[in-house]
């Protein structure tokens, strides 16, 4: 018995929340508590306030955050000017990584999102960052990690993609949360009893506000989480080993770091400069530099110029390197053939001898097969990835015996790795000084 219920305003309060809808509706099984539910409703209702009118819309987003009535330009980024807008909701002690490490108050208002130092109004210059300006927003795990905890990196234009990554005056913002619920008294503005109600942790919290800011702001901007049902590393995470692991660990140059694979893209992180490339950037992946146990991956990317006397688009290669062999299939098939990313690894512009491969579009090349001592390119049996690691050891070994049979003991050189020394070099000159006495000896008998 649910017919006294206020069915308007409950299901615009609790429209993203289906669950308490219906379990509001079971239990106001009498008029005492319909009334109940009601009252509850109109005073949450009554707090927030109807950003939108009163008449309810499917069509329209409900934005709980308020927008600020103080008339400041919110297209004006300086610190003095984002200082007087109206801070709609404050989250203290917040552990921020880029650009700045360090502990801040992150604040948000209708039209900036910026932090200060605890105990301060004054926004720190170098983040401040206008809702607009966000092309991506991400929600990752902290890796190496035992206790759970997620960086939320936002991306502003012109901040992460290699081209103008590290050299752009602008850089993203990455903080780190713990996978509790807020403090008390951690939450602080106009709209903390709003937010209060998805304060069940760090994540819904954040999740709420950076998602109302940014449709408010008029950015269509969705928060993109790893998804280990799509991909995950095979490799057991030593800290949480019951926990898939969504990242794969890599170098860039000698910096090292971590590898997600995203359904809209491949990030680098999380230290400076960081780095994201949108599938659509992507000319092709491939693969170098095949040893036993690692390999580098090549993402070739479309850079926005146009080549020198010409109409095509111009290409740069981004290398990551040392990434765990255990990791390939994962990459190569539910990865690189999912996205139809194409393999370019046999191109002129890449000569190097160790490179695979041809990655065949929905092609499934990840069933080991049987070693033979075939080192042809043919049907053998082998995955690319196999056949370019024999490939490779075998002109290693090559460039060995080449070095073996060059080698000349007289040169007063010495060889790397031939296994002989001097002394048995001595015992092979004396064996032949043996040898000689005896025809000498003989060849006096016979006479």
């Amino acid at each position: 018995m649910s017919s006294g219920l206020d069915s308007q305003k409950l299901n615009h309060v609790f429209q993203s929340r289906p669950d308490i809808l219906k379990g509001i509706r079971q239990a106001a099984d009498s008029p005492s508590r319909a009334k109940l539910f009601n009252d509850i409703v109109d005073f949450y209702y009554e707090a927030v306030g109807d950003t939108q009118g009163s008449e309810p819309s499917q069509k329209r987003r409900r934005v709980d955050i308020e927008p600020s009535k103080n008339g400041i330009d919110p297209n004006t980024n300086s610190a003095d000017s984002v200082s007087q807008q109206d801070v709609l909701l404050e989250i203290k002690d917040i552990s921020v990584s880029i650009p700045q490490r360090k502990k801040f108050d992150l604040c948000f208002t209708a039209s900036h999102l910026y932090a200060r130092a605890p105990g301060t109004k004054a926004p720190i210059p170098n983040i401040i960052y206008p809702w607009k300006c966000f092309d991506y927003v991400f929600y990752l795990p902290v890796p190496d990690k035992s206790q759970v905890q997620h960086n939320y990196v936002l991306l502003p234009e012109g901040s992460y993609f290699p081209p103008q990554a590290g050299t752009s005056s602008v850089e993203p913002l990455v903080f780190t949360i713990p996978a509790t619920a807020p403090k008390p008294g951690s939450i602080d503005g106009p709209n903390a009893g709003a937010a209060s109600a998805v304060s069940d942790s760090y994540s819904t919290l954040f999740h709420w506000a950076i998602n109302k800011c940014l449709q408010a702001g008029g950015k269509q901007v969705q928060i993109v989480a790893a998804d280990p049902s799509k991909f995950h590393s095979v490799i057991r995470q030593p800290h949480r080993p019951k926990e898939q692991a969504v990242h794969i660990k890599a170098f860039r140059g000698s910096k090292d770091g971590y590898l997600f694979f995203l359904e809209n893209g491949i990030l680098w992180g999380f230290k400076k400069p960081l780095m994201f490339l949108p599938l659509d950037k992507i000319a092709a992946i491939s693969y170098t530099s095949v040893l036993q146990r690692t390999f580098n991956m090549v993402v070739e990317i479309y850079t926005g110029q146009k080549v020198e006397d010409g109409e095509e688009e111009a290409t740069e290669e981004i290398e990551f390197a040392m990434l765990d062999q255990e990791d390939y299939g994962g990459i190569n098939e539910d990865y690189v053939a999912r996205h139809k990313l194409q393999d370019r690894s046999l191109a002129d512009q890449r000569k190097a001898k160790r490179e695979l491969i041809e990655n065949s579009k929905g092609k499934k090349g990840g069933a080991e097969g049987d070693q033979t001592e075939d080192q042809e390119m043919g049907e053998d049996g082998l995955t690319e990835l196999e056949r370019a690691q024999r490939e490779a050891e075998q002109q290693l070994q090559d460039d060995e015996d080449e070095d073996e049979e060059d080698y000349d003991p007289g040169s007063g050189g010495e060889s790397e790795g031939s296994g002989t020394s001097d002394d048995d070099d001595d015992d092979d000159d004396d064996d032949d000084d043996d040898d000689d006495d005896e025809e000498e000896e003989e060849a006096g008998d016979d006479a």
